[in-house]
């Protein structure tokens, strides 16, 4: 009989009971689909329910342990997938409503990935239209909304991802990330991620008709969002696994060399200009004394200028968008969706011509710069957001909106540009006005070393504490508006 309390475990505690037979894949998949089905409908963050193929999976998954089958790292832990990304038999519908008969023809690696490693699929997850805003919300599945309250966002565009893992619906969930779509995510809800580098997992759809452009293919990412640091070491070596159909993937193992003791992070409050918030700043300070405490050498450094790094690559992004993507926006999209573009193009004027060619050409100049930096400093410890998160639709209210929405999160898609890794970890429970909310900090890490990253994610979880028990208990309190 399955334990009520299974849906609370960690993929790492799941896998400890599950690749013994302690407890059953079935079991424990069965445990989430029943969190699933208490608290999805308040939250529509799983827009796809797959229990029955779940169940299927996960029965399979025991008999072939039963008869001597070794099981994998992630042996019967229940996984979400967003709706942006194929899995077989299923809409790549990306919110948009004029795709929602898209069936995906074969999984994308990603999906394929965590399978081979033993996980199994009980939902897909909700994403804005064309997966574009750090909000989530579209006209073919509507709204999802954060555990922590209705007050906030649940960010995007992994938002369902975000809201999904952190209510306790799979101890993982999959996301991507062009500008943030993890991160930001991550920040809303309290978990933890890391963006990985640019080559580090193998993409590509099946479904899709053409290639993307090349900004897009430079800057965008998949990743895992996760309640625990913990679980990012045990679920990302699976998710970097090569193949082919992406072959620009860089096959370099999760775990880098060890560095010299201790190891140097650069520490920055610089916010370029906009307002830090007292909460951020106390989370700053609060994830310094964290890594300090753990043995790490944190200094005040001034990394590059990520100010000028973030906004030249976002308005690169934005040219190539508006080149390549305007078109399907204007035809598909929803009169909100339309909107929210003529203000990103306002906020971030896209570059044309010549000079779009000239500043993709300069990413190098700032990705070298960074490069040579992280030479000393292997970590850069920075604000993510200068405020807490924003309101729902925020972003819908004009230019001041997707400014505070966008505009201010210049260390988010900087880290893009220069494909760097980039984790986020809560730091800090903040009391606000509307109620409690978690606040992250980012961590940037060298090229190549994601692991850097989560372990001082680790060190600064280990001071904190986990965001779910907190939110847990005020989703069973009724603390949700």
């Amino acid at each position: 009989m399955t334990n009520p309390e299974t849906w609370r475990l960690s993929a790492t505690e799941l896998t400890q009971l599950t690749r013994t037979g302690d407890l059953s894949a079935e079991g424990a998949v069965q445990a989430s689909i029943d969190r699933m089905n208490a608290v999805n409908p308040a939250l529509n963050a799983v827009v796809e329910d797959l229990s029955a193929e779940a169940l299927d999976r996960a029965r399979a998954l025991d008999i072939a342990r039963a008869g001597g089958a070794v099981p994998g790292p992630l042996h019967g832990v229940p996984v979400t997938i967003k709706i942006n990304v194929d899995q077989k038999g299923h809409a790549t519908s990306n919110g948009v409503p004029a795709l929602k008969d898209l069936i995906a023809p074969a999984d994308a690696p990603v999906v394929e990935n965590l399978q081979k490693a033993g996980a199994v699929v009980i939902g897909r997850t909700n994403t804005p239209e064309f997966s574009f805003r750090a909000d989530t919300d579209n006209p073919l599945h509507g709204r999802t909304h954060n555990p922590w309250g209705r007050h906030i966002s649940p960010g995007g565009s992994s938002g369902g991802a975000g809201a999904a893992v952190m209510a306790g619906i799979g101890a993982l969930a999959h996301g991507n990330d062009i500008g943030g779509s993890l991160r930001f995510p991550a920040a809303a809800n309290g978990a933890v991620t890391v963006k990985p580098g640019l080559g580090r997992v193998p993409a590509w759809n099946p479904s899709q008709s053409a290639e993307r452009g090349l900004l897009a293919q430079l800057m965008s990412v998949q990743g895992l969002i996760a309640r625990s640091a913990e679980d990012l070491h045990l679920s990302m070596p699976s998710l970097i696994a090569a193949d082919p159909r992406d072959p620009f993937h860089v096959p370099v193992p999760w775990r880098g060399e060890a560095l010299n003791d201790p190891v140097k992070v650069a520490f920055t409050k610089n916010t370029h200009g906009y307002e830090l918030h007292p909460e951020v700043e106390a989370a700053l300070d609060f994830a310094r004394e964290a890594l300090t405490g753990a043995g790490y050498l944190v200094e005040e450094a001034e990394p590059p200028n990520v100010f000028e790094a973030g906004r030249t690559g976002y308005r690169a992004l934005m040219g190539e968008i508006h080149a390549l993507m305007k078109g399907d926006v204007d035809a598909a999209g929803s009169q909100p969706v339309r909107d929210i573009f003529a203000v990103y193009f306002q906020e971030f004027p896209p570059f044309t011509g010549d000079e779009l060619l000239q500043m993709m050409a300069k990413r190098t100049h700032y990705a070298r710069q960074w490069s040579l930096f992280m030479e000393e400093y292997p970590l850069v410890l920075s604000p993510f957001l200068p405020q807490p998160f924003f309101k729902p639709d925020r972003d819908t209210e004009g230019a001041e909106g997707v400014h505070e929405v966008l505009g201010c999160a210049v260390y988010s898609y900087a880290m893009n540009f220069l494909g760097l890794p980039a984790a986020s970890v809560p730091a800090r429970l903040a009391q606000l006005p509307n109620g409690p909310q978690p606040i992250n900090v980012q961590i940037a890490a060298r090229r190549w070393r994601e692991d850097l990253a989560v372990d001082a994610c680790a060190a600064i979880e280990a001071r904190a504490g986990r965001m779910c028990l907190p939110l847990w208990h005020q989703m069973q309190a009724g603390g949700r508006s």
